[in-house]
């Protein structure tokens, strides 16, 4: 039997779809004997992030760190870089995970500075999409791969949580020239409840990031382009927050929108899921994102764009995917969803090919083999 890892997940902004990942991740870990921490950015997340934070405390034996991390490449990481070592060093860890382009800079230099000074660490890192979004002709896509690339140089293990992000990976910055595995994204077994739809339910809801990475821009277009196709008034929620929050809502009202498209914050997800049986993922980039999977394990209609591991999850051939960055083509589906009584129904993916492909504790375990197979047998130091 192997002895019990201390692991500690580094990522720098806990919202959206990484930390739902290291939740997950920290929780299966946990329950199988190992002391997992967090380390993460203190600028970002609210009062519905707290409340994950304590929903995730039992499992976290090595506590939280929190410390400035900018999205941004900037002189404070440098700062964060030697703020962190000290912290990590106190707790010893065997595995450091980093997750998201700042998140596996973090683990992966921090590691080897560990590593100089003779003590053994695994360095791990997935990458979310993050730096896999960038163009591989622009300045920042050139300097960002470039970076990736010589960070190979101190990685142990690379993690694709789809077959895009893999594909992606090799396309933009090259053949992993370290070991290298893909590990679905996987939802707990509580997930896989039908969430019925409220009385006072609207239309279709968005939930997720404000920010036009994540399309919402698309969605009130697309909306708009649907209420004319049906050719009556419809309703719909955007739940979540985000730097361009503000932006959304006076796009809203200049389009005279402002009373069918509601505004709520971020929520937990089942409470999202009750007002709509629809749910539009309208995002210009993806990896795989956890919406779509948590989406169709509750029982609801997904409609999206195609893009990153989404046809993964929904099928390849799906009439629910949408040409990417086009709003037209995604109010198409739109229209189709709410004019077809039982187009959901038939379109939406088999819930067993679903829980058997995107389970967490098949994740977690098989994450935890790749942990022991680069450390050795224990993991000693």
């Amino acid at each position: 039997m192997a002895k019990p890892l201390r692991i500690l997940h580094c990522f720098r902004s806990p919202v959206g779809g990484v930390f739902r990942h290291v939740r997950d991740l920290a929780e299966e870990q946990s329950k199988a004997g190992h002391e997992v921490g967090i380390l993460c950015d203190s600028l970002t997340g609210g009062e519905h992030e707290d409340h994950l934070f304590e929903d995730i405390a039992p499992f976290l034996a090595l506590g939280v760190i929190r410390l400035p991390i900018r999205r941004q490449i900037s002189l404070s990481d440098v700062t964060t870089l030697w703020n962190g070592y000290g912290e990590i060093k106190s707790l010893r860890p065997d595995v450091l995970h980093g997750h998201g382009a700042k998140g596996g800079l973090l683990a992966r230099v921090l590691g080897s500075i560990l590593r100089v000074n003779r003590y053994r660490v695994a360095r791990l890192y997935t990458a979310h999409g993050g730096s896999l979004h960038f163009s591989r002709t622009s300045l920042q896509g050139m300097l960002v791969h470039s970076m990736e690339r010589m960070l190979e140089f101190l990685t142990d293990g690379l993690i694709f949580i789809c077959d895009f992000e893999r594909r992606a990976y090799e396309k933009k910055v090259g053949k992993p020239r370290t070991r290298a595995v893909l590990i679905y994204n996987g939802i707990s077994e509580r997930d896989f409840r039908n969430i019925p739809t409220r009385s006072d339910s609207v239309h279709f809801v968005y939930i997720g990031m404000l920010r036009d990475l994540k399309g919402p821009d698309l969605f009130v277009d697309a909306f708009a382009k649907t209420e004319r196709r049906i050719g009556r008034p419809l309703s719909a929620l955007m739940i979540g927050d985000g730097p361009d929050r503000d932006k959304y809502h006076r796009m809203m009202i200049e389009r005279g929108l402002g009373h069918r498209i509601g505004m709520l914050p971020a929520m937990r997800v089942q409470e999202a899921f009750a007002v709509s049986q629809n749910v539009v993922v309208p995002s210009r980039a993806e990896a795989m994102p956890y919406i779509v999977l948590e989406a169709l394990a509750a029982g609801k209609t997904v409609i999206a764009s195609r893009v990153g591991g989404i046809p993964e999850a929904l099928g390849e051939d799906s009439a629910a995917l949408a040409k990417s960055d086009d709003a037209d083509d995604l109010s198409r589906v739109m229209t189709e969803a709410v004019t077809d009584l039982g187009w959901g129904r038939r379109n939406m993916p088999d819930i067993e090919t679903i829980r058997l492909n995107f389970s967490a504790p098949v994740m977690a375990r098989d994450t935890l083999n790749l942990y022991q197979n680069i450390l050795g047998s224990g993991g000693e130091h």
